[in-house]
């Protein structure tokens, strides 16, 4: 051996599975995962999007059956999107009674009762030029929409939510569904805030899927620019300081850098999410012969996790959950 040669050598870890799996900093578990699903009106419904291969809108029912899988194969939670039969300028359908959420919540609660439901609240979806509060002059009121965010809110939380997931953008928002929650009687409903939601262009397939493209101009008014850091940890920390249980950085592997330093400097729950052009763009890939598509998923799902999201909401959770069950099983029977 020659002199200064390191006596630390990396490889012997790497060698084999098993001692890899020894050494392992950073694991993803079915635990950690949240599987968004788009509702619709209807009985019967499934149909695929698309730009996003596996993902499909369903009705209730079908929804029911695609959140028994999940659970079964371990996955803890889902988040509920809904696109309405009608829109108006408000986006009433998002706060009625018998919207197809507020169906959608009831049906899970009722019938796999194992599942935590999380519900999306934002207007987008609703109204029918597609921004995500109340047009006034040609731009969206902050103020005017904070008292449909709560009204909204608050209607998921009477269906049965577990959680509800303002992904809006407006300044107070959490505060004022914070308020209208407790004053309805849901102190126990949790908040999962996007509070670093930024204007990407990785939300196209979700916009199809979801079918809430902006009818004119844009989001930039409202989301945050893809250049800034600072400012997402002032958002971040007024949203704590507003009640916020849980914070959301989106999209995730554009900016992990968010994600692990509103980890770091907070210390509170964060959930990244790994959105519709993320996902996509790995399975058209993998169609393509151009990359392991499964692989790459785990991959970036792992660096989401090693950046130090706590939770990830993920198109791929089912799939990854099956590897999981698979990989187990084969470790089981070694």
């Amino acid at each position: 051996m020659s002199a200064g040669f390191p006596e630390y050598r990396g490889r012997r870890l790497r060698r084999t599975e098993p001692l890899r799996r020894l050494a392992r900093e950073a694991r993803v578990s079915v635990d950690d995962l949240i599987l968004p699903l788009f509702v619709v009106p209807g009985r019967g419904v499934r149909r695929e999007i698309g730009s996003m291969p596996g993902v499909h809108q369903t009705s209730v029912d079908e929804l029911a059956r695609d959140a028994v899988e999940a659970v079964d194969l371990g996955v803890p939670a889902v988040l509920l999107f809904g696109i309405p039969d009608s829109k108006d300028d408000v986006g009433s359908s998002g706060y009625a009674e018998d919207g197809v959420v507020q169906q959608a919540v009831r049906a899970l609660k009722r019938d796999v009762p194992g599942l935590a439901v999380v519900t999306d609240v934002c207007l987008c979806e609703y109204t029918s030029h597609g921004h995500c509060g109340v047009i006034v002059d040609g731009e969206v009121d902050n103020d005017r929409t904070l008292e449909l965010l709560a009204r909204q809110a608050v209607s998921h939380a009477d269906a049965g939510a577990d959680i509800v997931a303002p992904s809006d953008m407006m300044d107070g928002r959490v505060a004022a569904i914070r308020a209208a929650l407790d004053a309805r009687g849901h102190g126990r409903t949790a908040i999962l805030s996007y509070a670093a939601k930024y204007a990407s262009a990785f939300y196209g397939p979700f916009r199809e899927a979801a079918e809430s493209a902006p009818q004119f101009g844009d989001r930039r008014g409202y989301q945050m620019d893809p250049a800034n850091a600072d400012e997402a940890l002032r958002e971040v920390r007024l949203d704590i300081a507003e009640g916020a249980d849980i914070v959301m950085v989106k999209p995730a592997l554009a900016y992990l850098d968010i994600v692990a330093r509103v980890k770091r400097e907070t210390g509170h729950p964060v959930c990244a999410y790994h959105v519709s052009g993320e996902y996509s763009a790995i399975m058209a890939a993998g169609r393509l012969g151009w990359l392991d598509a499964d692989r790459a998923m785990e991959e970036a799902l792992t660096s989401i996790r090693r950046a130090g999201a706590d939770m990830i909401v993920t198109y791929w959770a089912r799939q990854f959950a099956r590897r999981q069950n698979r990989d187990a099983g084969a470790g089981s029977r070694g």
